[in-house]
């Protein structure tokens, strides 16, 4: 088992910088059938681009590379600690190389481990069967498509539906409901597995490991196959759409597993998940520990998809470029749909700076700055400079407690994340003159290519993707969701996709 870490590390590096081939054809199939000129077109383009660049550079597609969680079968007699180790080493390795982001972090102290390792992670499933050789898969899936999973108890009471009973109309009910409510925060257009039974626990195991099959496979059951066909129809008709720009995609694939349950308990678990679905496997030979084959590398028909140009022709949205610091007289002139192209100095922030910033002052002024929620990857080279490896937005909804406060308190002017922000916000923009744009979530690639140099950080002691970055831009390119006068595009999709959904209220399963 000599080479089984450098397997492992094999493993992990391909899943963070490239998509199996049957993820990239429905996003392809999606890009192909999306309006030109449209926000969710030029988005899908943005995508594309991404993908491509993370595969030549072997870099992160998303900078947040999520909670490595592995699937390992072996044959009986195989030594599970030796390769638990291992496991942990490779992982150790790929953050250290910035394949991965340093995500494990102490739920008491908020302290990062800087190496993804500590109490409970990575997660690491085995499993033993008779076969002879060794079966490891990975997903990486990000914190804000995470914390868009969700979990019902039937019988319950649904917004736009209704009553969901415990039957099958009841479950699909259910999983409508889900992808409402993950709207754009989860970087839609985005994938979704769902666990029927079980308990708490087991429900969302079950939701996460319908995520490992093909997207195009064919559910066994024949009730389930029709209702995975039935969500992934009319999932796409709710316009929720790539981003929550709105738009013909919302949801390019369902999987549904069920389990036996509890007499008292009926519960359905949705694994939400984003665009940039990260998941491969390998089999392994027990003897060597090397590689013998990989899982998910079946090549697909080419999709014809539109070019840069055709994707972008006859675009309605007005593009305006700024230099930082910003004046409020040019952010009263932003209106939502504007395409801001932003050059000169930002600086990242996530939640632990803006709770920092509530009770203390800023280490430099933000009058008439950019605040980007962003947790990016980063590594030093030899002479201590720094370099971003990989840097697209974090879903800015958990800054809503914060954020008037803060662009009150030091004055700045954009703040760009993605997913879209609340009322409070909104109030806040209006009030001091600020905007939202919303960048285009996982894009890792595309944005890193647009920061020149990374001048300075602060408060290191927070951890790499919390702390204070300050990066220069150029042509750093996100869109207007939230204008300085009272507009939000979210709450505009939010409000249509929930009248949508409303028309999906009478029983179809019986």
């Amino acid at each position: 088992m000599q080479s089984f870490e450098q397997s492992m590390l094999t493993l992990i590096t391909d899943t963070s910088t490239q998509l199996s081939p049957d993820v990239r054809e429905a996003i392809d199939k999606a890009t192909a059938k999306e309006d030109s000129g449209t926000r969710a077109a030029l988005a899908l383009t943005r995508i594309t681009e991404n993908i491509q660049m993370a595969k030549e550079k072997v870099s992160p597609i998303c900078q947040d590379t999520g909670m490595p969680t592995f699937i390992v079968h072996v044959p009986v007699g195989a030594n599970q600690l030796i390769m638990e180790q291992a496991i942990k080493n490779a992982i150790a390795t790929a953050t250290k190389q910035g394949k991965l982001r340093s995500n494990s972090v102490d739920s008491l102290t908020g302290e990062n481990t800087g190496d993804n390792l500590g109490e409970g992670t990575p997660v690491i499933h085995f499993h033993q069967w008779e076969k002879d050789y060794i079966d490891v898969r990975l997903i990486l899936k990000g914190g804000g498509c995470e914390n868009k999973n969700i979990q019902y108890s039937l019988p319950t009471e649904l917004e736009g539906l209704g009553r969901a009973g415990r039957d099958l109309d009841g479950i699909r009910k259910c999983i409508l409901h889900s992808i409402y409510q993950a709207q754009g925060q989860g970087c839609s257009a985005g994938f979704i597995g769902v666990g029927i039974g079980g308990d708490r626990t087991t429900g969302y195991e079950l939701a996460k490991q319908q995520l490992f099959r093909h997207v195009d496979d064919v559910n066994q059951n024949e009730d389930l196959a029709k209702l995975e066909a039935y969500i992934l129809e009319k999932g796409n008709t709710l316009g929720i759409g790539t981003m929550g720009f709105g738009g013909n995609t919302t949801l390019l694939g369902c999987k549904i597993g069920v389990n036996n349950r509890l007499p008292a308990s009926f519960f359905v678990s949705v694994a939400y998940n984003c665009w940039a679905f990260r998941r491969q496997g390998v089999t392994i030979d027990p003897a060597t520990g090397t590689i013998q084959s990989w899982l998910y590398k079946e090549e697909r028909p080419k999709v014809a998809t539109k070019s840069k140009e055709e994707a972008e022709d006859e675009s309605s949205n007005r593009q305006v470029v700024l230099t930082t610091p910003i004046t409020e007289e040019q952010i009263r002139d932003l209106k939502v749909g504007d395409v801001v192209v932003i050059n000169g100095l930002i600086h990242t922030g996530r939640d632990a700076l803006h709770k920092y910033l509530m009770d203390h002052e800023s280490p430099v002024d933000l009058e008439g700055s950019v605040i980007y929620h962003c947790g990016p990857v980063m590594l030093k080279d030899e002479a201590g400079k720094w370099h971003v490896k990989a840097a697209g937005p974090t879903t800015s909804i958990r800054e809503e407690p914060y954020q008037s406060d803060i662009i009150k308190k030091f004055g700045m002017k954009v703040v760009i994340g993605k997913g879209g922000m609340g009322a409070k916000t909104l109030k806040g923009l209006q009030e001091h003159g600020a905007v939202y744009l919303n960048a285009i979530g996982g894009a890792a690639q595309y944005y890193a290519e647009c920061i020149k140099d990374v001048e300075s950080v602060d408060f290191l002691n927070f951890g790499v993707p919390e702390a204070m970055w300050h990066l220069q831009v150029e042509n750093f390119a996100a869109i207007v969701t939230m204008d300085s006068h009272g507009n939000s595009l979210h709450a505009d999709v939010d409000k249509t996709s929930l009248e949508k959904l409303a028309q999906y209220k009478e029983t179809v399963f019986k």
